[in-house]
């Protein structure tokens, strides 16, 4: 399927030199959107209390929430809302609510990662979305399903490459935002369940514990950070950014100080309007506001390797403490004065922005004639330049003044006064409409469906027990009625996928397993029936709903819901009763880090946390990684509570187990047979 070139309008006049990339810069608390303006942020991305992805940075109150979009609009910045978590039915009703204060509040977009309350959104609140790089975006085909959703731009998956950037900007209609410097998660974005299944704090809804920052052993035994990035910095590709028509530069750092934001930001504004790649003396300065070991690219690159990886030592950390302490905004926005007293007609002063943002006249009494001392052009000059703790500067006072009026200083004092708020003002933002929430219209059936990772260890019981068998694409052999696509496929690599896929169809495949939106065109035609991975994050009905309209079959729902949220959900969707989960999908080799080639190659490679706690890595396609956790959920004695549930779709996971292994496992589901080891299990809560 060949692409129509609809490049987005904005990306064109990038690239042909007309206009800027957006530097987009982030805010925690209010003190670090100070700091973002001070830097020359275009626009800022900040949380509310509650329903963003850094739930534990200070974030936003509802008065600082308006102040903060107030004072940055004043500074001529955008302010994009972020509500890029997961969301649960009940959080719902607060969770649109949350939006709409927002909207009302001034926002210009909101930053979303789920589909299903993206469409709720959108029935509700005229505001632009961005979809979130929680959304695992990493193709051009992801922004026609993202734009039919209500979404107007798409936020990059930082493992992008630069070809692959490109080509999504050739051929979407989104505005492309790509992060260009800042942490990196090893996990691709929106698909880690590390933190959720095994520490209870989820990072899809914005309480990672960060267990990728962490040491752990490997095939040899020895400690190392196999999983702790370096920090992101594409600063010496600035005018390839340029060229390539980058809407968006984005700055990552919601948990990061105020010092932090002024510098970063400060250093890529002057890169961005000079046009220009960093020099050594920038990365530099960079590296001694914060790095890990330096600084990445790799991605960007395509130079993936041992390179990539670091950790803050206490020499990084001492430097950036010497960071001169942010007090103030000290950044002045210029303006241009103009004030008519002339006699016989209202004293008028009108205002306008240099960047030509906006202009306002304000109209005052009548000049008397003066009785005595006239008042003369520079009393009226400074009267008008008493700007104080305004963002503003004049830099240039025009006055046109007829001899012998008389004015109050009380007046014109008055005069600037409303000229500079009316400056600041902006329409006033409403919201009407109270459509329904979306459900699913269909309903559970009594189905059994399982994944094995390895064609070879699938047990003949297996062919009984479950109605479609999934093995991975890349793994194929026509030994199941079903194959998996991978779980990340960037433009470069769909031809692969598609012939792939066709080879499959003909060794008898006839159900097909997607695992992200943007796949959804490779297998539209193929003949095959489309079935919804555990990597779509259905947390919802709406999002359920979403999902089979597209013309899904049916969703199995994410692994980090309970058994009431599984059932309030409702349609064709599975509940994932046994397995071990994929915790992460990685683009760098983890299993190469830890266990050497050989070790990868034969997928005997583990990760070995502090306590002793063993978790599975496995190849995949393109030589990615999927680290799997170190207990299965089992549910084979739990019967009960799945059908008091409605949870009449079951989903296995066959990941580690050998033939035999997975034949006791079916005889256990169909004996109903409790675990051997009950505390090297998980249940379904």
């Amino acid at each position: 399927m060949s692409y129509e070139r609809i490049p987005n309008r904005k990306a064109i006049d990038i690239r042909e030199g007309r206009a800027l990339p957006e530097l987009l810069a982030p805010a925690g608390s209010y003190r670090a959107l100070q700091a973002a303006i001070d830097g020359g942020a275009d626009a800022i991305y900040m949380g509310g209390a509650a329903f963003n992805a850094r739930i534990n940075a200070k974030n936003f109150t509802p008065d600082e929430l308006r102040r903060g979009i107030s004072l940055a609009h004043e500074y001529g910045a955008k302010v994009y809302i972020t509500a890029n978590t997961l969301i649960y039915d009940r959080e719902l009703d607060d969770f649109l609510r949350a939006c709409e204060d927002a909207y009302l509040c001034g926002a210009d977009a909101l930053i979303v990662a789920d589909v299903g309350a993206a469409s709720e959104i959108k029935k509700r609140i005229p505001i632009e979305l961005h979809a979130s790089t929680q959304v695992s975006g990493h193709g051009a085909y992801a922004s026609r399903i993202l734009a039919d959703a209500g979404f107007s731009r798409m936020v990059c998956a930082r493992e992008m490459c630069a070809e692959d950037i490109r080509a999504f900007i050739d051929n979407s209609p989104l505005e492309a935002e790509v992060f260009v410097h800042g942490a990196l998660c090893v996990c691709h974005s929106g698909q880690c369940l590390f933190s959720s299944l095994v520490g209870g704090r989820s990072g899809n809804r914005g309480e990672c514990a960060q267990p990728c920052r962490l040491p752990y052993k490997g095939v040899s035994g020895k400690e190392q950070y196999a999983l702790s990035l370096k920090d992101l910095s594409l600063a010496m590709h600035v005018p390839n950014l340029i060229e390539m028509g980058v809407c968006s530069l984005k700055i990552e750092g919601r948990m990061k100080s105020p010092e932090y934001v002024r510098e970063v930001t400060r250093i890529w504004r002057a890169l961005l309007d000079q046009r220009r790649a960093a020099t050594y003396e920038d990365m530099r300065q960079l590296d001694a506001v914060f790095s890990r070991s330096g600084f990445t690219d790799g991605y960007f690159v395509k130079k993936i390797g041992r390179s990539m990886l670091g950790v803050r030592s206490e020499e990084q950390k001492k430097e950036s403490r010497a960071l001169s302490t942010f007090e103030r905004i000290e950044r002045k926005i210029p303006i241009d004065m103009k004030m008519t007293v002339r006699e016989g007609i209202p004293v008028t002063l009108t205002i306008t922005r240099r960047d030509n943002l906006k202009s306002v006249s304000v109209s005052g009494n009548v000049p008397e004639a003066a009785r005595t001392a006239p008042i003369d052009k520079d009393t009226v000059r400074r009267s008008l330049l008493k700007l104080g703790d305004t963002p503003y500067v004049a830099q240039n006072v025009d006055i046109e003044l007829d001899e012998g009026l008389m004015l109050p200083i009380s007046s014109l004092n008055a005069l600037r006064r409303s000229a500079v708020e009316a400056l600041c003002e902006r329409a006033e933002q409403r919201v009407t409409n109270t459509a329904q929430k979306s459900k699913p219209k269909s309903k559970r059936t009594v189905t059994r469906v399982a994944m094995f990772y390895e064609p070879e260890s699938i047990p003949e019981s297996a062919y009984g027990y479950f109605d479609v068998i999934y093995t991975p694409l890349e793994k194929y052999t026509g030994s199941t009625n079903g194959v998996a696509l991978p779980p990340v496929i960037f433009d470069s690599e769909r031809e692969a996928v598609r012939r792939m896929l066709a080879d499959a169809k003909e060794k008898g495949a006839q159900h097909v397993l997607v695992g992200n939106l943007g796949h959804l065109d490779l297998v539209e035609n193929s003949g095959l029936c489309v079935h919804g991975d555990l990597r779509l994050n259905v947390t919802n009905a709406s999002t359920a709903s979403r999902i089979e309209e597209m013309g899904i079959e049916d969703v199995i729902l994410s692994p980090e819901l309970g058994a009431a949220q599984m059932r309030d959900i409702g349609g064709k969707t599975y509940a994932f009763v046994y397995g071990r989960a994929p915790l992460m999908v990685t683009e760098k080799c983890v299993g190469k880090e830890c266990g050497g080639c050989v070790a990868c190659e034969d997928g005997k490679t583990c990760l070995t946390d502090r306590k002793g706690i063993k978790f599975p890595v496995r190849r995949t396609f393109e030589h990615r990684s999927i680290i799997f956790n170190s207990v299965p959920f089992y549910m084979a004695d739990k019967a009960d509570v799945l059908r008091s549930n409605g949870l009449s779709m079951q989903f296995f996971v066959f990941s580690v187990e050998s033939k035999k292994e997975a034949a006791e496992i079916i005889e256990a589901y169909k004996k109903k047979t409790p675990p051997k080891n009950p505390t090297a299990v998980k249940r379904i809560k």
